[in-house]
């Protein structure tokens, strides 16, 4: 079942055709129905459906001329009430693709009832309206002219199959045509197509499959994996027998050791009291005496310690593992976790995301998983989980991407015959995202940081193409192009580290509004992938260099106390046009500028709002209450701006930031204003050493 937020390019769905004796939908009977699924964005060519069907009535030669099925064809063909449940069965519950599908939707209803058979509606998307939105210069929109101006190919023509195959693949070339107009979506379809023609989408009842879906135990979204994990670690060296390793699992009560690299290239590996089990059945008489490296797993599979615990579920899940490595930020070996640790911890199988982002092969695969983003918010919203939590989650999911997109351009340039240069060099997620803050408005803010001479034009080719295929990659995906260029693709943001501390300078020395709003965004940024020890050296230079700029500070806190007020006389909420407020622009993101500018100030290096906010609490010049206020201000905020854009989302609108209040409770709409008038509460935290 595909819900709104459901990317087009990872639709799972079914494309249907019929033929039928005529083209007056009163009268028409079919005469043959056909059907072919698609599945992540690509056709099944295997399993496709395709039936006769006896009309009970004379072809008209007519129609005959058309499709070619006359009435000696269809004389053994079983009739429509014994043909429909094996389409019916063939469709199960996915969303149907036709072309003019409104034409084939009335030809069934009438069928369904000539048979006494009850009728179910459908959710669908017609392919005519589809192309129409985008007001191509064709003479008509006739399924032949369409696939023509698409490029589209298909089985044979006035076949319910082969037009079936034909609308499927012209439908997978528009869906990138439709991304370029910011239909991404299929409830940004739908809602397209409405605004278009109202009345022309199919009524359907999404309420059942939401509920459904609403509650997920929220612990493993909520917890790190260093709540749960063993540390230290048990280590031992390879040469180590497996009697000796078999004792120390009895005396320690685990189930499981790491062994030790051998030789500086050499990798971690694993073993299991069941590899010590299969040893034993396989060779009882010596197994004992042989060196636990020779049945130990390698290399050893880990998370992150800061990995929240859904992810560690997932990655066990999807291997058929029991046990993992837990790194720090340096990528050490810091722990070991198990599936009895995450069992006792309440998690289930309820996972709404999976570890796939890290290693899915394909666009379509990566989208598909990214389409359980909204719902897994939705579900942890219903079930009450923080709203900084949940914007933790998607900053996660943002880098795993982030990360994955970059792996995959790379194996595009090694596999066009570009070998990666020997230099180093990190991807970087900048803004909400390294803040760990991201919510489901979603666009690309990313950089790259490297030690390529200038005069190494050959790795800063690769740089750039590797950087440009990232973007291009996230794009598809769904995570649009940042419209102000803050991407690695722009040379402006795929710098050397001696090229970005110029900038960095640059951005302190001169403190012109524009650098203001890209240090910003710099100053958040987190690593996610390549060389993480030469990007958190820059970050960490970056922030003792600005905390020694009064100047900038000043510059920056000004911008950060610069606050339009959305509450007015006797609390009445000052909206927009449209009946909405910013709450980005006048509420958190004061909160988290103001926050940053403390931080920087005292050379705070967290990242977080929260994380700064509770580090700066006990600050000379800031009150606790003030800390107290703005923590609970920055909450609520968040979690009424991520239930506008599920909301939204489920409308086919694009998420953004703006919130309808008439939309919230009257209890929420209080918790509104409270939030509202403590972001005034900035101006404690901006009245320190910025000031000085």
């Amino acid at each position: 079942m595909s819900l709104p937020a459901t990317p087009l390019l990872s639709l799972d769905a079914a494309v249907l055709d019929t033929e039928t004796t005529s083209l007056d939908t009163k009268r028409a009977r079919v005469v043959q129905l056909g059907a072919v699924l698609i599945r992540n964005g690509k056709i099944d060519r295997v399993e496709g459906f395709q039936s006769l069907v006896n009309p009970g009535e004379a072809i008209p030669p007519a129609s005959t001329a058309i499709h070619g099925i006359t009435d000696e064809m269809v004389k053994d063909a079983p009739r429509f009430a014994a043909a429909m449940p094996d389409l019916a069965a063939y469709l199960g519950q996915r969303l149907v693709i036709g072309f003019a599908v409104d034409f084939d939707v009335a030809v069934l209803k009438r069928e369904h009832a000539l048979a006494n058979r009850p009728w179910r509606d459908f959710r669908y998307l017609d392919l005519r309206d589809l192309s129409m939105l985008l007001a191509p210069p064709l003479p008509e929109f006739s399924l032949d002219t369409v696939a023509a101006w698409l490029g589209a190919s298909g089985g044979r023509r006035h076949s319910a199959l082969g037009d079936a195959q034909l609308t499927a693949d012209a439908f997978l070339r528009l869906v990138p045509l439709l991304r370029e107009r910011g239909i991404r979506t299929l409830g940004e379809a739908e809602r397209a197509v409405r605004q278009m023609q109202p009345g022309r989408i199919a009524a359907a009842s999404r309420d059942g499959a939401i509920a459904a879906l609403s509650r997920v135990d929220t612990y493993p979204y909520q917890h790190r994996v260093r709540d749960v994990m063993k540390a230290p670690p048990v280590a031992i060296d390879p040469g180590v027998s497996i009697r000796e390793a078999l004792r120390l699992l009895v005396s320690r009560r685990i189930s499981s050791v790491f062994i030790r690299p051998e030789g500086a290239s050499g990798c971690w590996a694993i073993a299991t009291e069941r590899d010590i089990l299969r040893a034993l059945d396989t060779d009882s008489e010596s197994a004992l005496k042989r060196p636990i490296a020779s049945i130990a797993s390698a290399p050893l599979v880990t998370v992150a310690d800061s990995d929240f615990i859904y992810r560690a579920i997932g990655r066990m899940s999807r291997k058929g593992f029991r046990h993992l490595g837990v790194v720090d930020q340096d990528g050490q070996l810091c722990g070991a976790v198990t599936s009895r640790d995450l069992l006792k911890q309440r998690a289930s199988d309820a996972i709404a995301l999976t570890d796939a982002l890290r290693e899915t092969c394909g666009i379509q695969e990566l989208a598909a998983v990214w389409s359980q983003l909204a719902q897994a918010a939705r579900s942890l919203l219903a079930s009450e989980a923080d709203p900084r939590d949940v914007a933790a989650i998607i900053a996660g999911e943002v880098c795993a991407l982030t990360a994955r997109c970059a792996r995959m351009a790379e194996q595009e340039l090694v596999d066009a015959g570009r070998p990666q240069p020997q230099c180093r060099y990190a991807g970087i997620v900048l803004g909400s995202g390294g803040r760990g803050e991201s919510m489901l408005a979603l666009d690309q803010d990313n950089a790259i940081i490297h030690d390529a001479p200038e005069e190494d034009r050959e790795a800063r080719d690769w740089l750039e193409a590797m950087a440009k295929s990232m973007n291009h990659l996230l794009n598809a995906v769904g995570v649009p192009l940042c419209k102000g260029g803050v991407m690695a693709g722009n040379s402006a943001w795929r710098l050397s580290d001696a090229e970005w501390r110029a900038r960095i300078g640059n951005w302190l020395s001169k403190s012109s509004p524009v650098d203001i709003l890209n240090a910003d965004i710099f100053f958040d940024f987190r690593p996610v992938h390549g060389d993480s020890e030469l990007a958190e050296k820059l970050r960490q230079d970056a922030i003792t260099a600005a905390s020694g700029t009064p100047v900038f500070l000043r510059m920056m806190a000004h911008q950060a106390g610069d606050i339009e007020s959305h509450v007015g006389w006797f609390g009445r909420l000052r909206t927009d046009e449209d009946g909405r407020i910013d709450l980005k622009k006048g509420g958190i993101m004061p909160i988290f500028a103001a926050a940053r500018v403390a931080a920087l100030a005292r050379r705070i290096a967290v990242r977080s709002t929260p994380e700064r906010l509770a580090a700066l609490r006990g600050q000379e010049g800031i009150a606790g209450s003030s800390i107290d206020g703005l923590t609970e201000a920055h909450k609520l905020l968040m979690g009424f701006i991520l239930g506008q854009q599920i909301r939204d989302i489920d409308r086919g609108i694009s998420a953004g930031n703006r919130v309808a209040p008439k939309e919230l409770s009257e209890t929420e709409q209080d918790q509104l204003r409270w939030a509202l008038q403590h972001v005034k509460l900035v101006a404690d935290l901006l009245g320190g050493p910025t000031a000085g």
